[in-house]
């Protein structure tokens, strides 16, 4: 029931989103036949191939952290995975989302070590949170500061504050002193419920304390996945001759990803096209409507097709089994 209830919010979500936005009156009166007659497809194609990199990136990290957990798993092997789970966060109604679908395919082929990999799974993913809120916060100072906009202030405040709170929590999962206070604040009323799962939390991700080196080097493949995610966004826009300066996209890209955490189908599908219309639109007037929401198709077509391969992978593996 629960499952249904959920699959029913999220059609709610993205339809009610992807309606309000393709009926937008200076969407509706875009002349929709030239955006895409004038779509350089060559852009889109470059495009394609520096995500591929992006998603290296991810997968270069996710393996440190596996290292550290001494999973041996070959970097193709890896990306197969990582592919799999892409194709499972891109089904419209799954309920299998895609650090789940990666982890246990990946569980699968190591041996059953499901719960060192379960762990890696979700320190790689506070990692490449962390890293998309640290250059969201520097982004949206340089464009407060160095651009002048102080009309954005208020997001900077917003981001920044999301900062903090990750930051203390990332703490308070990792710091054996930390987790003492906590308990005792988890020792207050209703509070007591929750700690043996934060007790559980923290116990899986200690083995990290030991290597803060690693998790650097976790955190700088975070934000070279940020950078090429950059040039991704910023290749879209050329694909569909909106004429978004390179350093916006440096500042709106870290943005966009946290559209994924709004219950919606299909990776997103309504949300993103929302969340790019508001943010290169209607918050910053860099572009109209319908270039916008042309940006967040092109965007939202590359991620559908980047999970082709997972699909492929995914049936031979099933074929393999049968």
């Amino acid at each position: 029931m629960k499952d249904k209830l959920l699959n029913l919010l999220k059609v709610a979500i993205s339809l009610g989103l992807v309606a309000y936005v393709v009926t937008r009156p200076t969407i509706v009166e875009a002349d929709w036949g030239g955006i895409l007659a004038r779509l350089r497809m060559g852009s889109w194609l470059v495009a394609l191939v520096v995500y591929f990199i992006a998603i290296g990136f991810n997968v270069l990290k996710w393996q440190c952290l596996l290292h550290i957990l001494d999973v041996r798993v070959s970097y193709l092997n890896l990306f197969r995975h990582n592919l799999v789970g892409l194709f499972f966060a891109n089904l419209p109604l799954s309920m299998v989302g895609g650090d789940i679908a990666r982890g246990w395919d990946l569980a699968r082929h190591t041996e059953e070590r499901t719960a060192p990999v379960a762990v890696s799974v979700l320190v790689d993913r506070l990692i490449g949170l962390a890293a998309y809120l640290v250059a969201a916060v520097l982004g949206l100072a340089y464009a407060v500061v160095g651009l002048g906009r102080s009309d954005l202030l208020w997001l900077l405040t917003t981001i920044g504050l999301a900062l903090l709170v990750f930051s203390l929590g990332f703490a308070v999962l990792m710091s054996q002193r930390l987790r003492h206070v906590v308990k005792h604040v988890f020792d207050l009323g209703s509070l007591s419920r929750f700690l043996p799962l934060y007790l559980r939390l923290s116990d899986s991700v200690q083995v990290y304390c030991t290597h803060g080196g690693a998790l650097v080097v976790a955190f700088g493949l975070g934000m070279a996945t940020v950078v090429a995610t950059c040039a991704v966004n910023y290749l879209a826009a050329v694909t569909v001759r909106a004429d978004v300066p390179l350093v916006w996209v440096f500042v709106l890209t870290p943005l966009t990803p946290f559209a994924l955490y709004i219950p919606s189908i299909a990776s997103g599908l309504g949300v993103n096209q929302a969340v790019f219309v508001a943010l290169y639109h209607n918050l910053t007037g860099l572009i109209p409507e319908a270039p916008a929401l042309a940006l967040s198709l092109v965007m939202q077509v590359t991620i559908y097709v980047s999970s082709l391969p997972g699909a492929v992978l995914w049936w031979q593996r099933r074929t393999e089994s049968a």
